[in-house]
């Protein structure tokens, strides 16, 4: 099996010919791998010479139909970097599902999928590797539909340089703003305008000019400082590997030229050692090494580290790479650290260089692009990744939805797929961090539902909450236990959730005569009580809801502190919200009882006529009819609460909880 290109045997473009202007296409000339006969030092100097070459990720990204898979493909066939049998291959396949009548289908090397190849478009992110004389590159080719931005952010995330493809027919589109925007807030700082179809107009200067004056606007709005427009033809190949004759009035560099010399900017931090440990390596009793990829800086044996976020000292003694000890180790490079004391250190910490330390923070300001089909709402508790650490996180507030068109802020209190907000977020416990403009790994972060493990946002952590660092926890002398032990009982919090009408306030007040009889500390929350103070302001949207179960789950925390037994009456119709709050309490502490009936049986029962009116449209978000609920899965106790009567059920509460007996 050979690598070949266009007309084996023959000269094709990009083969090291120049064009009319007699500029050739640099990277295409010069020596291939050694064939066959070839001595072996000239094997290895070529081996060597490919793994000092420099690497460059670059994404191509744009609206639907722009050309951005013909683009790569059409890389990658003039670079002769094909097999023989990936070449007979796309032939056939351009027959069978090309667009061109039969003819070489470029798009197709990275059309992968049947449904890509079936409907001509990009679904998912293709990665190609692929070299020149001068560099390594991997692409990746992004989606250009609206509904599969979040994609676009995947490739985006590793890039070093973005190619943003524009049909000259068309201009600038939402599509080509939304993902110059997610460029812009992944810090990806090279940007090349590919003004694609330019046969189709053409190559008239005037459109371009337009198109590019049009970009350098967006581009100065997005803080994208540098941007290299190029007129091309992706499809017929003018200004992609060299130059063209039909563009003289273009001056500048073909995309191969400019890809192959473009300086990367590596954000210079001047921050000392950074390394988020992923793994603790003991394969004996005598060695403990700290596995990681260094994220910033340098380590060297005898380096003074501080491990975080418990800020235990200690030094390096040695630091190994994949082939054994070195001397040192720099940014990117995977390492096992060796340290001279037994510090408690797992996955999710941090070596950082003692003397400059990152920071360490549970509050911030970030960027947020959700990725869920399911809106984002503010309270409700997801998983974050940032760096090799999980945590608990949830969207304390959303400070404003942005426009990715106008660049405008808008009022907003979820976010929907595919949409960019600016939000306040808590975490359960402090992270290390760098804020994102310095430090990829240390500043960007996903979010992951706690149920389905779906990503559902990506993130870019601008500063810390200072207010976080500003409140501690106050020792008490008095705790809970101590309280709970002068009122001779264990506190519990009884989670009573079910449709409206299934009976939960009913029978929780059962209990609770009863508990105050046998002479238990117990007290009542009740959903509509709260809603008179507490949560007046709150109304019946999700996300009123989610911040109604969140304070609820709150005070009944205090109040279990206290040693009471507290019993909470609430539909809580979202799972999420109930494992949030069942989150506040020790395991044994909170118990979810379900009410159970059925929702017509609900309707008979319906004494306020809540049900009438909502079938009639006049209360909107009721549960059960236009909005969710969310049946428990497993809940400590299931009452069915249409086969028993309200006296029945709360003796089985009493009963189940051992609480009858005083």
């Amino acid at each position: 099996m050979t690598k070949t290109g266009p007309g084996t045997g023959d000269r094709g473009p990009g083969d090291g010919d120049s064009d009319s202007d007699g500029r050739g296409a640099p990277g295409f000339s010069g020596s291939r791998v050694p064939g066959p006969g070839s001595r072996s030092s000239d094997i290895a100097s070529y081996l060597k010479q490919h793994e000092s070459k420099p690497l460059l990720r670059f994404i191509t990204c744009g609206s639907v139909d722009d050309g951005k898979s013909t683009l790569i493909g059409r890389l990658l066939y003039d670079s002769k970097r094909l097999f023989d049998d990936q070449l007979a291959a796309l032939a056939s396949d351009s027959k069978r599902h090309g667009t061109r009548g039969g003819e070489i289908d470029y798009a197709l090397l990275l059309d992968g999928l049947a449904a890509e190849r079936e409907q001509g478009i990009t679904i998912d992110v293709a990665y190609r590797y692929f070299d020149t004389e001068r560099r390594k590159f991997i692409v990746a080719d992004c989606p250009g539909h609206e509904q599969y931005t979040r994609n676009m952010a995947t490739g985006a995330s590793t890039a070093d340089l973005a190619v943003v493809l524009v049909d000259a027919r068309k201009g600038l589109l939402p599509q080509t703003r939304r993902h110059s925007y997610i460029v812009s807030l992944l810090g990806i700082s090279q940007v090349v305008l590919a003004v694609n179809k330019m046969d189709l107009v053409g190559f008239d200067q005037a459109v371009f000019d337009d198109i590019e004056q049009r970009y350098r606007e967006l581009a100065a709005q997005l803080g994208i400082a540098n941007v290299q427009c190029i007129p091309l033809s992706a499809l017929e190949g003018d200004n992609l590997s060299q130059r063209s004759a039909r563009t003289p009035w273009y001056d500048g560099p073909a995309l191969l030229e400019h890809l192959e010399t473009v300086a990367i900017e590596v954000p210079e931090t001047g921050s000392g050692l950074r390394l988020p440990v992923q793994w603790v390596n003991r394969p004996h009793q005598n060695f403990r090494g700290f596995v990681g990829t260094l994220a910033a800086g340098q380590v060297r044996p005898g380096d003074e580290v501080v491990v975080l976020p418990s800020a235990r000292r200690s030094r390096v003694t040695q630091v190994l790479g994949p082939a054994g000890e070195v001397a040192v180790a720099g940014a990117g490079e995977a390492v096992t650290l060796t340290l001279a004391d037994e510090i408690d250190i797992s996955r999710g910490d941090v070596i950082a260089a003692a003397g400059d330390p990152p920071e360490v923070a549970d509050q911030f300001a970030a960027h947020l692009l959700w990725m869920d089909d399911a809106a984002l709402l503010p309270g409700r508790p997801y998983w974050l990744k940032i760096g090799t650490r999980t945590v608990s996180a949830s969207i304390s507030e959303i400070k404003h939805r942005i426009d990715v068109n106008t660049q405008e802020h808008l009022a907003a209190k979820r976010l929907e797929l595919n949409e960019v907000g600016y939000c306040n977020l808590s975490l359960d416990e402090p992270v290390v961090f760098a804020p994102y403009a310095q430090n990829r790994t240390l500043g960007g972060f996903i979010l992951v539902d706690r149920q389905s493990n779906a990503t559902v946002a990506a993130g870019t952590l601008d500063f810390a909450l200072r207010r976080a660092g500003n409140v501690h926890w106050q020792h008490l002398d008095v705790d809970k236990a101590a309280r709970a032990r002068i009122k001779g009982q264990t506190p519990k919090v009884l989670w009573f959730t079910g449709l409206s009408g299934a009976g939960k306030s009913t029978i929780a007040n059962l209990v609770d005569k009863r508990l105050h009889a046998l002479g238990y500390h117990s007290f009542i929350l009740d959903g509509d009580n709260v809603r008179h103070g507490l949560n007046r302001d709150l109304g019946f949207t999700d996300e009123d809801r989610v911040e109604n179960i969140r304070r609820v789950a709150e005070v009944a925390r205090l109040m279990a502190d206290a040693g009471l037994i507290v019993l909470v009456s609430f539909i809580s119709p979202f799972r999420a919200e109930r494992r949030m709050a069942r989150a506040r309490f020790a395991q044994d502490e909170f118990v979810e009882i379900f009410v159970d009936v059925p929702l017509a049986v609900a309707e008979q029962r319906d004494v306020k006529g809540l049900y009438r009116k909502a079938r009639a449209g006049q209360i909107p978000n009721f549960t059960g009819i236009d909005s969710p609920y969310e049946v428990p899965e497993s809940p400590e106790l299931h009452l069915d609460a249409g086969a028993h009567s309200p006296e029945e059920l709360a003796l089985q509460v009493l009963q189940a909880l051992d609480l009858e007996k005083r």
